[in-house]
């Protein structure tokens, strides 16, 4: 019999992925509510198209849900791992493309009713050009200011992700915003911003 969860968005992943592998389903639903957003925010960024980050979010999950059962708690978080997953299968999606990435101009931004035109405009310009200067960083660079930057996660967690050391996410993160700021510079009054 499963346990009431009371929707306590305090419970632990690893605690309501060890419920869904002995068979309950609302630890299953309150975990996919919770991380779906997150998985598909990563690869949408990672990869500038809704409908591959949709593919991507939904193979994460089913890999997530495989895994339940041989889950062990401790050796990972089940965000890291799913940090990681995304962020393989990604990669593996943009060195498939042929002719590199999608044109910005094809990448739907979802539309919201309440900012001006000009205001949807010009957040559109910032995202098309952050994405553009995320593109010309090397691939770990990327992936480490992503999930630091966009995704909140804690450098140990990128290490875990990427395979590397804590030390080496530093450097990795510091030079990619150096990367992305000289990249940005000469737009930032197109872009709407004041320098000082």
């Amino acid at each position: 019999m499963a346990m009431p969860l009371d929707n306590d968005p305090h419970t632990d992943d690893a605690d309501l992925l060890a419920r869904y592998a002995r068979g309950d389903g609302a630890a299953a639903q309150m975990l996919t509510a919770r991380l779906t957003p997150r998985v598909f925010g990563q690869a949408f960024r990672m990869l500038g198209d809704g409908a591959e980050a949709e593919d991507v979010a939904q193979e994460a999950m089913l890999r997530l849900w495989r895994i339940a059962p041989d889950w062990r708690e401790g050796e990972a978080q089940v965000t890291t791992w799913l940090y990681r997953v995304v962020s393989n299968l990604c990669t593996d999606r943009l060195r498939k493309r042929k002719g590199g990435a999608v044109p910005l101009e094809d990448v739907s931004e979802p539309m919201d009713p309440t900012p001006s035109v000009e205001a949807k405009l010009q957040t559109r310009a910032r995202h098309d050009a952050l994405r553009a200067a995320l593109a010309t960083l090397p691939e770990r660079q990327r992936i480490a200011v992503t999930m630091r930057h966009f995704e909140e996660a804690t450098n140990p967690q990128i290490a875990t992700a990427l395979g590397i050391s804590v030390e080496a996410v530093e450097s990795l993160t510091a030079r990619g915003k150096r990367a992305l700021a000289a990249a940005l510079k000469g737009q930032v009054a197109a872009l709407g911003y004041h320098e000082g």
